[in-house]
């Protein structure tokens, strides 16, 4: 450089600034992105709005011991009960980090129609990442019920308004919904029994106590291959691989939303796209291998494991759907 010459007009040095200061923009460029693509970065709290040990918890806990394997993270499975899941469900919607995940059930789209502050809205304050696995809600009768099929029952209910009943786990259960959705889309008077829990309508059902009952297979497996119970439907959009020869309700009834125990994986509000595709990356061995698969096969349910996608349609379906079914059947909001 020349006496009195400044650094810029300096010739040898000029291409030298342009390629530090071309180095620099794209290292503040890429800098934004390696950051996202380091997802986890430290430990991340899965939230399950239920009690351990349940159906919830179970593949929670299968999936948070695989990504720690496989993301060099802890992943802990926190279980927070309460208010029907809606405390669980608060703690990951109201966080304001993006290391915290939620597993839970069909709850998630039914809390905004049983209560009326659940302290959330399930489609903006939590982000999709995949179903995990879903199980058929199934229309069970006793082995000698004078029911035979599904078009005898819906004769029967349409001749003998009130004179047809169904057991459920209780009052706004996913079960009682898919129940709710026949009488509404079929037109039926049916009588609605509930039970506290699925055990004691089971129980129930077995000893005649209701003319049917909405269960999952965990709870009448046993009693089918026994000969105790029979299925009439699946309440599903198609047959169940479980029960490959029992018909869907749609088959006779096609305005019938389909219903289904399902189980979802999400995020907090500010969970990035790239950490939603690092889980789908690291869950896909899960789909149709140990342990996952074959523990959610001996509960009578298929994984999943399909994106965020499939939640999110699912989703939008349901929050409205489970409101207007609802309010059509009189469920007052707490």
């Amino acid at each position: 450089m020349l006496p009195g010459q400044s650094p810029a007009a300096d010739p040898h040095r000029a291409p030298f600034r342009r390629r530090h200061l071309l180095a620099t923009g794209l290292a503040a460029l890429a800098a934004p992105a390696l950051a996202q693509e380091a997802w986890p970065q430290r430990g991340v709290r899965i939230t399950v709005p239920f009690a351990p040990g349940g159906t919830t918890d179970i593949p929670a806990r299968i999936i948070a011991e695989h990504l720690a394997r496989r993301l060099g993270k802890s992943f802990v499975v926190e279980n927070r009960s309460g208010a029907g899941g809606a405390l669980g469900i608060r703690t990951v919607a109201q966080a304001t980090d993006t290391h915290a995940l939620l597993h839970s059930t069909s709850a998630v789209a039914i809390l905004p129609a049983l209560q009326r502050d659940p302290g959330f809205d399930p489609l903006t304050d939590l982000v999709p990442v995949t179903l995990t696995a879903a199980s058929p809600i199934l229309l069970m009768v006793r082995a000698d019920s004078p029911f035979r099929d599904l078009a005898a029952y819906l004769a029967r209910a349409r001749a003998e308004p009130g004179g047809v009943s169904f057991g459920t786990a209780g009052i706004g259960t996913t079960v009682h919904f898919a129940g709710e959705v026949l009488r509404a889309r079929a037109g039926l008077d049916l009588l609605h029994i509930p039970y506290r829990g699925s055990a004691p309508s089971a129980t129930a059902l077995l000893a005649g106590e209701v003319a049917s009952g909405f269960l999952s297979p965990i709870e009448v497996l046993p009693h089918i291959r026994a000969g105790r119970l029979r299925p009439l439907a699946t309440c599903g959009r198609r047959r169940s691989p479980l029960l490959p020869e029992t018909p869907t309700i749609t088959e006779l009834v096609p305005e019938y939303d389909g219903v289904e125990l399902w189980f979802g994986l999400f995020g907090s509000r500010d969970l990035p796209a790239e950490a939603v595709a690092t889980l789908m990356r690291e869950l896909a061995p899960l789909r149709t291998g140990a342990p996952l698969a074959e523990r959610m096969a001996e509960l009578g349910a298929e994984t999943l494991l399909d994106g965020p996608g499939p939640l999110a349609a699912r989703m939008r379906a349901e929050v409205p759907l489970w409101q207007s079914i609802a309010t059509r059947a009189g469920i007052p909001r707490e």
